[in-house]
C-alpha cells in the first residue's frame, strides 16, 4: 500500500470512530495532555488502533486523539506527537499533520516545550514562533510528491499563519498575558545541545531550540493548513543555565506554566472558531 493511501485509510478509520471530526485541532506538548480534561462530550481514540499510526515513546505524550467541545468550541486534541530521535522517518512524524488535512481539518495549533537561547527569555515564558531554522537536516517532503495535494516547492516565507499569529497576539494582549515572539530552531535530539551549539544558534538569529514541530509545520504548510504554534520555554539552553539539563524539570516547569498556557489557548480557540464561520 502507498503511503497515500495508507493516510486515507486511517483518516477514514478515525472520521468512523470520531465523528464529527472538528476543524479545529491542537497538538499537545509536553505536560498540556490535561487540557482535555475540560473538555465534554469526549469521543476518544488510542493511537495504537489507527492503521500505520506510529505511536509515542516519551513520557508525557500520552499517544490518543480525542475530539470534544471546550468552553462552546469544538476541537480535535491530539495528546502526544512522535519525534525523529524516536526512530521514525520524517514522513512518519508528520503522519499526524497529513491526517488531519485528510479529515478536513482547517485550523491546526501546535504547541511544544523549547529550551531558551535569546537571553531576554526565561523558563515559563510563552513564545509566539513567527519563523524557524531547521537543523534536523531532513525534511519529511523529500521523495515523490504524492503524499499530499500540495507543490512540489512550497513557499516558507511565512512558515506559520500571519492571521493567526496576529489573533493570538491579540488574545494574549487581553488576558493580560505576557507572550514572547521568536524564531526557533530545530534539532533532531534526543542529546542537548551544546554549549558551542548554543553559541551558534544565538548568532544565527535563533530564540528558542527544540526537538519537533518544524517538520510539522513544513508537512502543514505543503497542504495548505493554517497553522500557527506557541511554546512554553522549559529550560534554559546549554551554557545559559547553570542546572544540567533533565527531561523531568522539562515537565517540571510546563506543569507550572500550564495555568497562563491554558487560558491563552481557550481564548485563542474562541478566536480560531469565529474565524471557521467567515
Amino acid at each position: 500500500m502507498s503511503y497515500s493511501a495508507g493516510i486515507q485509510d486511517a483518516a477514514t478509520f478515525i472520521r468512523e470512530r470520531l465523528a464529527p471530526v472538528p476543524e479545529l485541532a491542537i497538538v499537545l506538548g509536553s505536560g498540556l495532555g490535561v487540557l482535555v480534561d475540560g473538555m465534554s462530550d469526549i469521543r476518544s481514540l488510542a493511537v495504537r488502533e489507527i492503521p500505520g499510526y506510529p505511536p509515542s515513546t516519551v513520557e508525557g505524550h500520552a499517544g490518543s486523539w480525542v475530539a470534544g467541545t471546550l468552553d462552546g468550541v469544538s476541537v480535535l486534541a491530539l495528546k502526544g506527537r512522535v519525534h525523529g530521535y524516536e526512530g521514525y522517518t520524517p514522513e512518519q512524524v508528520v503522519m499526524p499533520v497529513r491526517l488531519l488535512g485528510a479529515l478536513g481539518v482547517r485550523r491546526l495549533l501546535l504547541t511544544n516545550a523549547v529550551g531558551c537561547v535569546n537571553r531576554l527569555f526565561h523558563p515559563g515564558d510563552l513564545v509566539l514562533l513567527e519563523d524557524q531554522i531547521n537543523l534536523m537536516f531532513r525534511n519529511p517532503l523529500r521523495g515523490p510528491n504524492t503524499t499530499a495535494p500540495g507543490p512540489r516547492f512550497p513557499d516558507m516565507s511565512a512558515p506559520t499563519d500571519p492571521g493567526i499569529n496576529q489573533m493570538i497576539r491579540d488574545t494574549a494582549r487581553e488576558l493580560g498575558l505576557p507572550l514572547r515572539v521568536g524564531v526557533m530552531a530545530g534539532f533532531t535530539g534526543p542529546s542537548y545541545e551544546t554549549p558551542a551549539e548554543i553559541r551558534m544558534l544565538d548568532r544565527i538569529g535563533a530564540d528558542v531550540v527544540g526537538m519537533s514541530t518544524i517538520p510539522e509545520l513544513i508537512a502543514a504548510r505543503h497542504i495548505g493548513l493554517a497553522t500557527a504554534a506557541i511554546s512554553c520555554v522549559t529550560n534554559y539552553a546549554a551554557g545559559i543555565g547553570t542546572t544540567q539539563l533533565n527531561h523531568e524539570e522539562v515537565t517540571r516547569i510546563a506543569e507550572q506554566a500550564r495555568p497562563g498556557f491554558t487560558a491563552l489557548l481557550g481564548a485563542v480557540f474562541q478566536g480560531l472558531a469565529g474565524s471557521l464561520e467567515h
